[in-house]
């Protein structure tokens, strides 16, 4: 990668891992940061491709509780600098070389994770120290450790993408051609597994009697091959209108009798 490349790389990578914490303008969504990342290294239609695929694994990547999810930003950064690499270095695959990077993802977020609690564990003495300047009213330095401490969340990410930027890109290539097939297509289907893995995680966490009846017919819908994304986005939008309009008529006549307000509900608890 030539300079220009590599300085905007690692401010892509600067900025998603503080949207790793800060969850402001979504720079460490997979789709974002490995188009943006695709955009500045020459190849914005296989970062789009790659963002996209990710996209579908990160999908149920969520922080519930005191359970962290696996490091989105790491994952989507990092597998865009080594595909970048791999297509620098002559592989004329964009297809290997997005397949094998999308194998690397669940490693590299699994990293992420482990970076992500190294630096919360360095953030307990900033926080000790913003507490003690509360009680002197000293918000100057109270945004400064705020500041500090986002800061080193992006560094997290920046200093990573930076080592791999100055990896030769016929390493890359070279490492990727010794593959033998059989890992190669693994991989392959791995990476095709990986989304449907984060499809599952969504409906685990979101089924319930009244998403079925929706989810069924999301799947009817897109059988249709005449129907764009754009009118399927459309049926979901009409659907989502008539259900809570439903749903508040419901709410209004639950006074003069049974009912939970959910009129899905309430019909499918009769079978």
């Amino acid at each position: 990668m030539n300079p220009i490349s590599i300085l905007l790389v690692v401010v892509v990578a600067f900025f998603a891992g503080m949207e790793g914490i800060l969850d402001e303008f979504q720079f460490h969504q997979p789709l974002v940061a490995c188009s943006l990342i695709g955009l500045v290294t020459g190849h914005p239609v296989e970062g789009i491709i790659l963002g996209g695929q990710l996209q579908m694994m990160a999908l149920g990547w969520a922080n519930i509780g005191a359970a962290v999810a696996p490091d989105a930003a790491l994952a989507s950064t990092a597998s865009a600098i080594i595909m970048a690499l791999a297509l620098n270095g002559g592989s004329s695959d964009a297809t290997t070389a997005i397949s094998t990077s999308i194998a690397l993802a669940v490693p590299l977020s699994v990293a992420g994770l482990f970076l992500t609690m190294i630096c919360r564990t360095l953030a307990i003495p900033i926080v000790h120290g913003m507490d003690a300047a509360a009680e002197k009213a000293d918000f100057g330095a109270i945004d400064r450790l705020q500041i500090g401490a986002i800061c080193m969340q992006g560094l997290r990410i920046a200093i990573p993408a930076a080592a791999l930027c100055f990896i030769p890109a016929e390493v890359v290539t070279d490492v990727l051609n010794a593959m033998p097939a059989w890992l190669t297509g693994g991989m392959a289907v791995g990476g095709g597994m990986v989304a449907a893995v984060g499809y599952a995680m969504v409906i685990n966490m979101m089924a319930t009697n009244e998403t079925w009846p929706f989810f069924i017919l999301g799947f009817v819908f897109g059988a249709i091959s005449d129907l764009t994304l754009i009118a399927l986005g459309m049926i979901g939008l009409s659907m989502a209108f008539i259900y809570l309009g439903l749903k508040d008529y419901a709410k209004q006549n639950a006074g003069s009798g049974a009912g939970s307000g959910d009129p899905l509900g309430d019909i499918l608890e009769n079978y």
